[in-house]
């Protein structure tokens, strides 16, 4: 039953449709912001039309960013001998959070799934193939154990082997079917030094 203010239900709408917010959910947050002082809910706004001006794809990495290059593509800190491919910018956070990762990184932006009509050309591969340089030793492919993720992973190792560099995938750890994003920074660590090539 809609709510008996158009404004309120409009905000309760849009919170609803956003990922994992059912309408309950919607309606606290949307309670929650009416509670909270005009300066907060203004700032709240302008944190929004913000994230849709300024934030934009690094050109290296592909996760999102205010500069270009991201800090982490532009750090002189981090190893460029490897890098670590991903599929979504949420997972470069979950890796982060490990502190057991030095090297670079790279967004597919989803994986392999043929039913679902997504082709290698959907995703940032050519430009993970354009990346591949001397200096580049290994690509650890970091993606889901899903039946897609798996996939995807056989695919690149195809594609990059030729072109002389490792590739391995993060192993221990990590149950079957799960996100990256769920997982703890102990299981994500674990996960990548029991590594494996992938055949």
């Amino acid at each position: 039953m809609p709510y008996p203010s158009a404004t309120v239900e409009k905000v309760i709408e849009l919170f609803a449709a956003l990922p994992g917010i059912g309408r309950r959910t919607a309606q606290r947050l949307t309670f929650f912001l009416l509670r909270q002082p005009e300066e907060f809910v203004h700032t709240f706004a302008d944190a929004l039309r913000q994230l849709k001006q300024q934030v934009r794809y690094c050109s290296q990495c592909f996760t999102f960013t205010e500069t270009d290059p991201c800090p982490l593509c532009a750090s002189d800190r981090r190893d460029r001998t490897v890098i670590c491919v991903v599929e979504d910018p949420m997972d470069v956070l979950a890796l982060e959070r490990t502190g057991e990762y030095r090297g670079l990184y790279h967004v597919l932006h989803g994986v392999l799934n043929p039913l679902g009509g997504v082709g290698p050309e959907d995703l940032r591969i050519r430009e993970l193939v354009a990346r591949i340089r001397p200096e580049v030793r290994e690509v650890i492919v970091a993606l889901s154990p899903t039946v897609e993720g798996d996939v995807t992973a056989h695919y690149l190792a195809r594609l990059l082997k030729p072109l002389g560099v490792r590739v391995t995938r993060i192993a221990q750890g990590v149950p079957l079917g799960s996100a990256l994003e769920f997982m703890d920074e102990a299981t994500l660590s674990r996960a990548l030094s029991g590594r494996y090539p992938v055949e």
